[in-house]
């Protein structure tokens, strides 16, 4: 089997669940070491290291609220120390603040931006700084930073869409040395937030010109072309995996 990423390191950030465990999964799979933070549910954590590591998959995994910059930065210096490199960043992790406009509490503003826009950049500033020439930064954004399809998540559309400006902004700082910037925006996926047979699942399809949930392997797939060589040339774009959701 193709390994392409045989010999580099990709960090996830929320690389334990979901989209994330999917993107863990396929980075290792495609012969990255993977480390991946987490901040709760250990078990399950625990339980997917074991299942790589069983596959001759290297594994760290770290636990860290990234929403508290110095753990963060800790977390990510972990990984660092215990693989003397990383090439791939995926910044998944993220946070929805949603409910009607007047009952957002005092502190809903910087809850979800320290977590969905401050942490990726902290992340990416970083690991950049720790990154040899080529490497790849991925963030994991949403599409309702393009269309909000219904009334409750302002914070949260809001702050998906600052991943947008951020990623322009980090392809051209570090464009020359070859470090390549770029954002996904899932639709609907199915996972444990978001099932395919859930109370909200009718609603999520009908804007989708492909009537199904995504998988969250197709998210994964996605990443690994941009972690890869075939993708050396793309920096600064947006890629919205979504089912026609944006069509």
């Amino acid at each position: 089997m193709s390994e392409p990423l045989r010999g580099r390191v990709a960090l996830i950030v929320g690389g334990t669940r979901g989209i994330g465990a999917a993107i863990s999964r396929r980075m290792a799979a495609d012969g990255a070491s993977v480390a991946m933070i987490h901040l709760s549910r250990s078990d399950d954590a625990a339980r997917l290291a074991t299942e790589l590591e069983a596959a001759g998959t290297q594994v760290l995994v770290t636990r860290a609220d990234i929403a508290d910059p110095a753990a963060l930065l800790a977390a990510i210096e972990a990984a660092f120390a215990r693989f003397g490199r990383i090439d791939i960043l995926v910044n998944n992790a993220g946070l929805a603040v949603t409910g009607p406009l007047e009952d957002y509490a005092d502190d809903a503003f910087d809850c979800i931006f320290a977590v969905n826009v401050r942490a990726p950049f902290l992340a990416a500033q970083k690991v950049a700084g720790l990154m040899k020439e080529g490497g790849r930064i991925i963030t994991i954004g949403s599409i309702v930073a393009d269309r909000m399809p219904g009334a409750g998540g302002t914070l949260y559309a809001a702050s998906k869409a600052a991943l947008g400006g951020l990623t322009r902004g980090l392809a051209r700082d570090l464009g020359s040395r070859g470090i390549t910037v770029n954002l996904v925006q899932p639709g609907p996926i199915d996972t444990e937030r978001n099932p395919a047979d859930g109370p909200n699942a009718a609603g999520n399809r009908a804007p989708l010109a492909i009537a199904r949930h995504g998988t969250a392997e197709e998210v994964a797939g996605l990443v690994a072309y941009l972690s890869s060589d075939a993708a050396a040339f793309v920096t600064g774009a947006v890629y919205n995996i979504d089912g026609g959701w944006s069509a």
